[in-house]
């Protein structure tokens, strides 16, 4: 290696804080270090998502295998985000509440299972969209939500996974949106940010696009998140 050492991306991090804690000396410096959020250090991770068409699995029409490939380096807070909400069990039996055909499927509400719930997993800077220095400043944690990171190159294509907010910035919370194949929304380029892909079962993700819908494109049939699996 030429006499070179070569850093991974952990190390990196790893010595990086090591650094900032020795030169750290003024008051209240180590407190804010505290805050920092801790984020997944690999390039990609993935996450299977099992989902029924159905009440329940007993009584499910169909059942469904998606796999998504989250893209780390390019969306660092949302990719974490989604990776742990995944970990923590808040996606298992949420429902896709939002599904219009030839547009995208939506879900990811843990809190109110109807589009008007969800937050962050964890402090990442941001209260109801509003940039903090602690997370102490934000009265709820209910109200902690992610910076925007939609210039990362990534656009709103087939088969790809984007995060759902309200229309100010920086309001992403728990709920996402995944793009069937016969849909490329690039109204939303530049403005919701793209952090992974389905790359395996994004067929299943157009016909669930399909299922018949009612009052706020609401499914008549619920479509149910059972499990959402992260790999190491």
């Amino acid at each position: 290696m030429n006499g070179l050492i070569t850093f991974t991306r952990r190390a990196k991090s790893i010595y990086l804080a090591s650094l900032l804690m020795l030169v750290c000396l003024a008051p209240g410096c180590i407190e804010d270090l505290v805050d920092e959020p801790e984020l997944y250090q690999g390039d990609t991770s993935t996450v299977i998502m099992e989902i029924i068409h159905g009440d329940s699995v007993a009584n499910a029409t169909a059942t469904y295998t998606i796999e998504i490939e989250l893209y780390h380096d390019a969306a660092p807070n949302h990719t974490d985000n989604f990776r742990k909400h995944a970990q923590q069990g808040n996606y298992d039996n949420v429902t896709f509440h939002r599904v219009i055909d030839d547009f995208m499927i939506q879900g990811g509400d843990f809190e109110r299972h109807d589009g008007s719930g969800g937050y962050a997993v964890q402090w990442y800077g941001y209260c109801n969209g509003e940039a903090m220095e602690q997370s102490s400043d934000c009265s709820s944690e209910t109200l902690y939500t992610l910076p925007d990171e939609a210039n990362n190159n990534l656009t709103h294509i087939p088969c790809m996974l984007s995060m759902a907010k309200t229309s100010a910035p920086n309001t992403g919370g728990s709920q996402f949106f995944i793009i069937p194949e016969d849909s490329t929304p690039n109204w939303l380029d530049g403005v919701h940010t793209v952090f992974g892909k389905v790359v395996s079962g994004c067929e299943h993700v157009t016909t669930l696009s399909e299922v018949e819908t009612g009052a706020y494109d609401r499914p008549v049939i619920p479509v149910i998140i059972i499990s959402a699996t992260v790999s190491e």
